[in-house]
C-alpha cells in the first residue's frame, strides 16, 4: 500500500497541469500513467492535427509555448512542449500504471491498479479526459459490409486510403478535418451528418474566432449570440443546399447550454462547397458494397470512419455515481462535494468558452487553491 497526499490520475495535459501547479506550490503528489509516455493521446493522434485554439491561450500554467511557435501549434511541436514541461517541473510520473478503481477508505480515497498496487490518498486529482473510450456505435447490416469499418481513433493520415472511397461519419472537429484531409489528397469522400450542425470559422478577417469569442463573452449573452450568429451568415451564407442543416442554437449559447463544441472550419466546408466532400445523411444500414441511407440513397464505398467521439468511462472508474455527473456522464464540477469531497475532476468541463486547453488552466487553479486551503485548516 503506497501513501501520497495527493494522486494526479493521468499525464496529460491536465494531469501535467496539476503538477505544475503543486510544483510551484511545493505541494507533495504522485502522478501516475497508464502508457510509457507524457500526454501519449497527442502523440497518437492524426499527423494533420493542430490546435484549434491560439498559443496565447493554449499553453499550462506557469510556461508559456515558445515565442517562435505559430498561432495554432501542429501536434509535433506540442508533444516537444509537453516533454519539456515534464522537465522544467521535473515531474517523475509512474509510467505503466493504470487505475481501475477508486473509492472511499475511511476519511481517504483508495485507488487499486492493474500491476496490483494500490495508493491511499487524501485527494485524488482524475485527469483521464473526456476521450478516454471510443465510442462504437452498431449499424444495422454492418457485418455484411466488405469493406472496413474503423474508429477515427485509428486514423493517422491519408496514405492507407490512397485510391479508395471514404465514408466519415459524424461531423464534429474530427470528423470535419479527417475528411478534409481526404478530400485535400482526391480521395473521394463522403460525409454522414445525422442532424443538424453549429459551424464557425477559426479565423474572420485574419483575426482568430477565439478573440472574438472572448471578447463576446463579456457582453449579455443575448448579444454576443446575436452577433455570433451574423458572423456565421456573413461568413458562410446559407449551407442547407449543401447538406448542412445549420443549427437553431448560436454557437455560444450551444456551448454553455450542451457543452458540445461548435465545429470550427478549417476549409471542410469549401470543399463541400465544391463538391469533393458529398454529405449525406445518417446510415440506415450496410450492405455488402456500401450503405443505404435514412433519405433512401445508396452509396459505395471501401472504408468507413466513425469519427463518433468517446466517453470518460468516470462510473466505470468510480463506481455509484449518484448526484456527481451531469447529463453527458460529466461531472457537474471540478470540485467533488459530499461524499465525494476529496475527488477532483481535470479536463472534464466542456460547457465553458476558451477551449479545452484553457479551462484545465483555469480549473487546476481552483483545484490547487482549494487543496491548499484544505492543507492549511487541517495543520
Amino acid at each position: 500500500m503506497l501513501q501520497t497526499p495527493n494522486l494526479i490520475i493521468g499525464a496529460g495535459p491536465a494531469g501535467l497541469a496539476m503538477a505544475g501547479r503543486f510544483k510551484k506550490r511545493d505541494i507533495p503528489f504522485t502522478i501516475i500513467e497508464k502508457s510509457e509516455h507524457p500526454a501519449n493521446a497527442w502523440r497518437n493522434h492524426y499527423d494533420r492535427l493542430h490546435l484549434h485554439t491560439i498559443r496565447s491561450l493554449s499553453h499550462l500554467p506557469h510556461l508559456p509555448f515558445p515565442k517562435d511557435y505559430p498561432t495554432y501549434i501542429p501536434k509535433n511541436l506540442l508533444v516537444k512542449y509537453y516533454d519539456r514541461y515534464v522537465k522544467h517541473f521535473s515531474i517523475k510520473p509512474e509510467y505503466g500504471v493504470e487505475a481501475t478503481k477508486v473509492y472511499p477508505s475511511n476519511t481517504q480515497w483508495k485507488v487499486d491498479c492493474t500491476d496490483g498496487t494500490s495508493y491511499i490518498a487524501n485527494n485524488i486529482i482524475l485527469a483521464t479526459g473526456v476521450n478516454h473510450h471510443p465510442n462504437r456505435p452498431v449499424f444495422d447490416g454492418e457485418n455484411t459490409f466488405r469493406g472496413t469499418i474503423i474508429h477515427s481513433k485509428a486514423y493517422k493520415n491519408h496514405i492507407p486510403f490512397l485510391g479508395k472511397k471514404v465514408l466519415v461519419v459524424g461531423m464534429g472537429n474530427t470528423g470535419a478535418e479527417i475528411a478534409l484531409d481526404l478530400s485535400e489528397h482526391d480521395i473521394p469522400t463522403f460525409l454522414s451528418i445525422r442532424g443538424t450542425v453549429n459551424i464557425i470559422p477559426r479565423d474572420v478577417l485574419g483575426r482568430p474566432t477565439q478573440q472574438s469569442a472572448h471578447m463576446l463573452a463579456k457582453l449579455p449573452n443575448w448579444l454576443g449570440d446575436w452577433i455570433g450568429a451574423q458572423i456565421q451568415k456573413l461568413s458562410f451564407g446559407d449551407l442547407r443546399p449543401y447538406g448542412l442543416i445549420p443549427s437553431d442554437i448560436p454557437p455560444a449559447r450551444q456551448l454553455r447550454e450542451t457543452g458540445k463544441t461548435p465545429v470550427i472550419d478549417i476549409g471542410t466546408v469549401e470543399h463541400i462547397k465544391a463538391g469533393k466532400i458529398k454529405v449525406v445523411p445518417a446510415i440506415a444500414s450496410f450492405h455488402q458494397s456500401g450503405a443505404t441511407f435514412v433519405n433512401g440513397s445508396s452509396h459505395s464505398f471501401d472504408v468507413c470512419i466513425l469519427a463518433t467521439g468517446y466517453h470518460p468511462g468516470l462510473e466505470k472508474l468510480i463506481g455509484p455515481t449518484q448526484g456527481l455527473l451531469n447529463q453527458d456522464q460529466l461531472p457537474a464540477n471540478c470540485i467533488g462535494k459530499g461524499d465525494y469531497k476529496g475527488l477532483y475532476f481535470l479536463g472534464f468541463d466542456n460547457y465553458k468558452a476558451g477551449g479545452i486547453l484553457g479551462i484545465i488552466h483555469e480549473d487546476s487553479a481552483l483545484i490547487a487553491d482549494e487543496i491548499e486551503q484544505g492543507s492549511k485548516t487541517s495543520m
